[in-house]
């Protein structure tokens, strides 16, 4: 059977057909995919239902992967995502409510991560659907008068400001471990290799460099409401054994909210970083 990939929306998204869990690890690899990705920022493959084996050595053909450090799963490149602490580490299950707001994963390293990929292996239809929001899009349409004016800012990213929107009722104690996770200091804009620009922003996104913090953080909030426009977004509603890959480099995103109750359980994989952000 032939593979496709069919158009979601006319800036962000593309649905695979043709393809099973089986076939994928014979579709090809980084040759096959990435330039895919490049081109749709989101792949939705539905209902191929990897096993966490299939989905890292499918994640092995299109980079180097993410090792983790929580030892709660047998593989280690393979994160838990849920808001149960019965599933995973407690203190990570309440982090990732965090999750709920606008993000690009891995703002704070010196090279955010490459791509992500997220299986359903468990789904509630009550909540934690998943939204994208292209931020190669939203740059493109700025106004030029706002391309000048943003061209050359620089932004500081912080885990402590992405947990305080979050946990807004934190303990002191709480605040201390996150501001023990160092900043980040990354241009608003991002000049990729390709010639292509997007932004960088989201929840971890707290000051502009040389500007007052009021004047700093209404910028940030409006380019973030700008690029989260319906125009630029694409929402994903799971069945079980969907698979989603995104180009976190341009593409932010978030899950819509879920009760901690919830049955809701995905296994994610992640790309490490190539491309520093300039």
């Amino acid at each position: 059977m032939t593979i496709d990939v069919t158009s979601v929306s006319p800036h962000i998204g593309g649905e695979v057909v043709g393809v099973t869990g089986g076939d994928l690890l014979g579709s090809g690899g980084a040759e096959r995919w990435l330039p895919e990705l490049a081109t749709y920022g989101v792949l939705v493959f539905r209902e191929i239902d990897l096993s966490d084996d299939q989905l890292l050595e499918f994640s092995r053909l299109l980079g180097d992967v993410v090792v983790g450090r929580t030892g709660e799963h047998e593989h280690p490149e393979i994160s838990t995502i849920t808001l149960d602490p019965s599933k995973t580490d407690a203190v990570l299950a309440w982090y990732r409510q965090g999750n709920f707001l606008w993000h690009i994963d891995g703002a704070t390293d010196e090279v955010p991560q490459k791509a992500t990929l997220l299986t359903a292996r468990e789904i509630d239809d009550s909540g934690g659907d998943t939204e994208f929001a292209s931020t190669y899009a939203a740059y493109q349409a700025l106004p030029g008068s706002q391309k000048e004016l943003i061209d050359g800012l620089q932004v500081t990213h912080s885990f402590g400001n992405a947990q305080l929107l979050a946990h807004p009722d934190a303990s002191d104690e709480d605040r201390g471990r996150w501001d023990r996770v160092p900043s980040r200091v990354h241009p608003l804009v991002w000049t990729h290799r390709d010639g292509r620009r997007s932004l960088l922003l989201g929840a971890t996104a707290t000051e502009v460099a040389g500007w007052p913090q009021e004047a700093g953080r209404e910028l940030l909030a409006s380019l973030l409401e700008w690029s989260t426009r319906e125009e630029y977004r694409l929402r994903h509603h799971w069945r079980r054994g969907d698979l989603v890959i995104w180009d976190n480099t341009g593409m932010l995103h978030r899950a819509l909210p879920f009760e901690p109750t919830s049955r809701r359980l995905m296994h994610r994989t992640t790309l490490v970083g190539e491309e520093m952000v300039s």
